[in-house]
């Protein structure tokens, strides 16, 4: 365990880049932390790192040896998890890479479920694109993937995949808002809040102009939902959302959600996973299965219906 320790202090400086910013967190100096590094370097007989001016970077040989930590330190994860079950699930971590139109109402709802069985165990979530989020998973730092339209990767094994229909959301009071559905066109003569193209949702739009002879006034851009909801809570901007995140519209004051009908779960799948081959920890492989049988049955009823379960 000792040995460990001493091991993820490399990683860290390795994350960091710095020896100077890896010591802050680590609380010693960035000479102690030298010492160390350079005791490993001796017992490997090969260096980790080129050093210069601007930081620390690994060499080959430190690539390898840090995948080799990385490796070891999610089995020790698991060893223990192991051994905590045999008393009953009490402490756990969880690491979770997102999509943003996950964290407003899906994640925290379905965590705060998973703690009222299991209290003890912490979580941490990271909101990202799909791209780095699978690089944490390949990176050993998060266990769980819960991201909307990832690319093709053969080191990604999909647990559950949902379709995802594009939602409008709008104040309660838009012209647009006593419809049971629309079309992209009918919002053509209102503003516009888009995400930018990084996001899903702006890509399904963008595929859909790209076929249709009309265009959207798009006189706001952002990275942040929660921005593109006070937007459109504002007055009559029109914003979109994938299915999943467009949910929490129905409980926020003064705003609606309507099902955009140009677009039907094939512009693009919701996906829970993780890295393929990994044995998880006992702690995220239960919450997993448990997101599991909610996106299951997420399938089965209408939005409406869900809702309405949630708010009882």
């Amino acid at each position: 365990m000792r040995h460990m320790r001493i091991w993820t202090y490399v990683d860290l400086a390795a994350r960091h880049g710095s020896l100077r910013r890896a010591a802050e967190e680590l609380n010693i100096t960035p000479s102690a932390l030298q010492r160390r590094i350079q005791d490993v370097e001796e017992d490997l007989g090969a260096a980790i790192f080129e050093r210069s001016a601007q930081g620390v970077r690994l060499t080959a040989a430190g690539e390898t040896f840090i995948r080799w930590v990385r490796q070891q330190s999610v089995e020790l994860d698991r060893t223990r998890s192991q051994i905590e079950s045999l008393g009953g699930l009490r402490r756990g971590h969880i690491r979770i890479a997102c999509s943003q139109a996950l964290v407003n109402y899906f994640l925290p709802q379905e965590i705060a479920a998973f703690r009222t069985s299991y209290p003890h165990v912490s979580f941490a979530i990271s909101v990202v694109d799909h791209d780095a989020a699978l690089k944490r998973l390949v990176d050993y730092e998060a266990e769980i993937a819960l991201i909307f339209r990832p690319r093709r990767s053969a080191e990604l094994q999909p647990i559950v995949t949902v379709g995802q229909r594009l939602h409008a959301i709008m104040a309660a009071d838009h012209p647009l808002a006593g419809r049971a559905s629309l079309r992209l066109r009918d919002c053509a003569p209102y503003p516009i809040a888009i995400a930018d193209r990084s996001f899903g949702s702006r890509r399904i739009v963008d595929e859909i102009l790209s076929t249709s002879s009309f265009s959207l006034s798009i006189e706001f851009e952002s990275d942040s939902f929660e921005m593109l909801r006070n937007l459109a809570r504002s007055g009559q901007v029109v914003t979109f959302q994938i299915e999943i995140g467009s949910e929490v519209s129905w409980l926020e004051p003064g705003l609606i959600s309507i099902p955009v009908a140009d677009a039907d779960p094939t512009h693009g799948p919701l996906v829970l996973g993780q890295l393929r081959g990994r044995t998880l920890p006992v702690a995220a492989a239960k919450f997993i299965e448990q997101v599991a049988r909610r996106l299951d049955a997420s399938r089965q009823l209408p939005q409406e219906e869900m809702l309405a379960g949630r708010a009882d």
